[in-house]
């Protein structure tokens, strides 16, 4: 068992990294402060291959591997989680659920366009009376001929505003709560669907996230992904690579939130000394250092389950659970290391804190996991 990255991933890290301080660190507190997603970084990060990382390169992706993915995602968030976040919501879960349950037409149709940066994309799941009950959805599509007209709103959608394109999880069988689900992808220029309001968050104010709205939205047969009523079993599959994506936001979260503490604490003098001088300040780093590498080693499990084609349910919701848990942590322990100073804008531990808390609520909360694992191991 060899823990170490070959040549040319430690190559892929470094140019996102490299990225990321150049092109994103800059303006981090300016488009936090203005909730903006900028749209030019995304079309870079699209020409780099990152908005196509996990995808074979006749659909335009880049053909990298899940490990790489955890890579890339982890570098983005250890500078700012929400460009994170839409690249990885668009990866692992909207392009993510057409590569999984598409046909060849409908791959070729809409995966080079994701893959390339041309068009971003989201996923509708989640719905004001549904989140952690993913299969109590009320978004409906009712068939009319050869087509489906779908009606009802999406919540908390990821890359909403902006997108070009949704996967949308809607019931079309309401007598069946897991069988009755139907996925459809649906161009955002097509009539009866359209972006809706627009939430102000605590954290991750640069990733977009908004309503989705459906009013009498019609699409034909061939937009269908996958079977009639298999939509709730392939999301859930897909989920389990999204859960990887939020394993490696978190832990670059965590990172982040380290590395400035640490500079900090050899920067701050006080009572004659630098505080990493202090025992106190020294085990919070130890403890921040030894959960984030423990952390990376799940993500890097998972990740290496995936790329086997290997059922990964167990791992990535070990990996998101605990990754996401111990960014908590660890922002949480970044802000008392800055002192006073935490809790100013100016400097960056306030905003990790600020943003960290969702990736322990989005894709499945901790209890979620929790309730994965338990019937994983128990056999239920």
């Amino acid at each position: 068992m060899d823990f170490r990255l070959t040549d040319e991933q430690v190559q892929i890290q470094q140019m996102v990294r490299e990225f990321a301080a150049a092109e994103i660190k800059p303006h981090v507190m300016e488009w936090d402060e203005a909730q903006h997603l900028p749209l030019d970084v995304i079309t870079r990060l699209g020409e780099l291959g990152m908005l196509g990382a996990i995808f074979p390169e006749k659909y335009g992706g880049a053909g990298l591997s899940y490990i790489d993915y955890v890579n890339i995602i982890e570098e983005l968030a250890a500078v700012e989680s929400g460009i994170a976040l839409a690249v990885a919501a668009h990866n692992s879960l909207c392009a993510g659920h057409i590569y999984l349950a598409g046909n060849e037409e409908q791959r070729q149709r809409y995966l080079p366009r994701l893959t390339s940066g041309e068009w971003l994309g989201c996923w509708a799941l989640t719905e004001p009376g549904s989140g952690s009950d993913a299969a109590g959805l009320r978004t409906t599509a009712v068939r009319d001929g050869n087509e489906w007209v779908l009606n009802g709103t999406k919540n908390f959608i990821t890359n909403a505003t902006y997108a070009q394109v949704a996967v949308v999880l809607a019931v079309t069988d309401k007598s069946d709560k897991k069988r009755g689900v139907t996925a459809f992808a649906i161009e955002m220029d097509r009539k009866g669907i359209r972006a809706g309001k627009k939430e102000n968050k605590l954290g991750m104010r640069i990733s977009d996230t908004a309503e989705l709205v459906l009013e009498d939205c019609r699409v034909p047969d061939a937009n269908v992904l996958g079977q009639v009523g298999h939509g709730f079993i392939d999301a859930m599959k897909v989920l389990d690579g999204g859960r990887i994506s939020i394993g490696a936001l978190s832990l670059g979260i965590a990172r982040g939130a380290y590395e400035a503490a640490r500079g900090y604490s050899r920067e701050r003098s006080a009572f004659g000394q630098p505080i990493a001088g202090f025992q106190a300040i020294q085990f919070m780093l130890a403890d921040m250092a030894t959960e984030i590498d423990a952390a990376r080693l799940l993500c890097y499990r998972a990740a290496a389950a995936k790329d086997a084609g290997e059922t990964s349910t167990l791992w990535s919701a070990m990996a998101k659970l605990y990754a996401s848990e111990v960014a908590v942590r660890a922002t949480e322990k970044g802000v008392q290391i800055f002192g006073g100073y935490g809790f100013i804008k100016e400097y960056p531990a306030e905003k990790y804190y600020r943003d960290v808390k969702l990736c322990t609520i989005g894709e499945g909360t901790s209890e979620i996991q929790r309730m994965v694992i338990a019937r994983a191991i128990l056999a239920m």
